[in-house]
């Protein structure tokens, strides 16, 4: 069995993560696996490179095969623009482009298409092979648009009725949809105007081989990854323009180190995480230091979190910068606990891969994160926007050594019932097995009759 899984981003989040995992692992389970990926040739969002060892076809979005693909966010000065700013013209030439791509992987003859999100590759697919069986996977942020939308676009927004109607029948046309939580599905459900039956919930999960509590000679660590060869980087410069001193880095020698890691977009809370912080630290017992680890190149929204500690006056406040995500599990052992303060984190990839390597998270009580963490156990759940509640939080995690540590035991326990990459593979290969004989069975049915 034959199945193209689509991605119209060059990878760069959450959603290229699960794509490439599940590549990687659907094999097991008798699907023979060809990625078809935006890409942006020889950079952090190089899909040949991300999707190495892979059956993959790279679309180049900067204008050689594909227009560079919207964004379901709006941030200025970048070339991924809102998709809510997009006319018709830039619509068509988008669905053109990703016509060709989908022809060029051979998607006529797949047995299914798993396609992430609901972009212009949804309408492409039916254009071009409309009776292949399309499995969607939505990852969040479509949905947040859609909500933004529906609670009263902004003004610049010119096109947002079109790409709401748009998304909407791609969501129709999917035979079954995968959400990663109950609370996606119902959201879902209310902006799509689905059936509820089509959603099926499976989590995204870590990869147990790479994942998993391993020693890290922490002082080396980060002295190489924040002195040596620093990947921090403020407005306007190029990565590395952050950089500490052999000093600064020393003072996380017997520091509590919280990590935080995402993209530097406004719902991240990075900010807030910063003034809270900074805020925490007068009221510790213990030194504790904070590690940002993110920021792809160049992309930003509001504050930037360089200003912000500038702002702030907080102390050790670390800005490792973008990194691959082969290094993430280094990272997440080198630290003491993870912080999310995420506003609408759909699902939280970040937090199950940090408890699968025994760290206990603070995150914040909604959407994903709520069903990830169990408070008291495995980690801590705030408010969102709740700074007083995050303080305390903060100051709990860095001054009870015990409870942290035990915390951390039981988010691993967690991590590894329920998260795992090769149970959940299956169960999407689950899904693709019966689409695709949903498919077949409806072909022959004229047949039989």
């Amino acid at each position: 069995m034959r199945v193209i899984n689509g991605l119209l981003f060059f990878p760069r989040g959450g959603s290229a993560q699960v794509a490439r995992s599940l590549s990687l692992r659907l094999p097991d389970f008798g699907w023979d696996v060809r990625v078809l990926s935006g890409s942006v040739p020889g950079g952090l969002g190089d899909a040949e490179r991300f999707y190495g060892g892979l059956d993959v076809v790279p679309v180049d979005v900067t204008g050689a095969d594909a227009p560079m693909h919207p964004s379901y966010e709006d941030r200025p000065g970048v070339p991924d623009v809102c998709f809510a700013r997009v006319d018709d013209d830039g619509y068509v030439a988008q669905v053109d482009a990703w016509s060709r791509a989908l022809l060029e992987a051979g998607a006529t003859s797949a047995d299914v298409l798993l396609l992430h999100h609901l972009t212009p590759l949804n309408e492409a697919a039916a254009r071009v092979a409309p009776d292949v069986p399309v499995v969607g996977q939505l990852h969040g942020t479509e949905l947040a648009m859609l909500e933004r939308i529906a609670a009263g676009a902004p003004a610049q927004w010119r096109h947002a009725d079109a790409w709401r109607r748009r998304m909407r029948r791609w969501g129709r046309q999917c035979s079954r949809l995968i959400v990663p939580t109950e609370a996606t599905r119902e959201r879902a459900v209310r902006l799509l105007g689905i059936d509820p039956q089509v959603c099926v919930v499976i989590a995204s999960g870590f990869d147990p081989e790479t994942f998993r509590p391993a020693p890290v000679d922490r002082r080396a660590w980060w002295h190489r990854h924040l002195v040596e060869a620093p990947h921090g980087w403020r407005p306007g410069e190029a990565p590395g323009s952050i950089a500490y001193t052999d000093a600064q880095v020393d003072r996380l020698d017997d520091a509590v180190i919280l990590l935080a890691v995402g993209r530097y977009t406004a719902v991240k809370r990075l900010s807030l995480l910063i003034d809270a912080f900074a805020l925490a630290r007068t009221r510790t017992r213990r030194r504790a230091a904070l590690v940002i680890l993110g920021g792809h190149p160049g992309e930003w929204e509001g504050e930037h979190p360089c200003d912000a500690v500038r702002r702030s006056g907080a102390p050790d406040v670390f800005l490792a910068g973008w990194h691959e995500h082969a290094q993430l599990a280094g990272f997440l052992n080198a630290a003491d606990v993870q912080v999310l303060a995420s506003v609408d984190e759909q699902f939280g990839l970040v937090l199950v891969e940090g408890m699968a390597c025994g760290l206990p998270a603070i995150a914040v009580d909604r959407a994903g994160p709520a069903a990830i963490i169990d408070p008291g156990r495995t980690g801590w759940l705030v408010e969102p926007d709740d700074e007083a509640a995050l303080v305390g939080a903060i100051v709990e995690a860095v001054d009870d050594g015990p409870g942290r540590a035990q915390r951390g035991l039981e988010a691993r326990r967690d991590a590894e019932a329920r998260w795992g990459w090769p149970g959940l593979a299956g169960a999407v290969a689950d899904v693709l097995d019966a689409a695709s004989a949903s498919a077949r069975g409806a072909e022959q049915a004229p047949a039989e009759a």
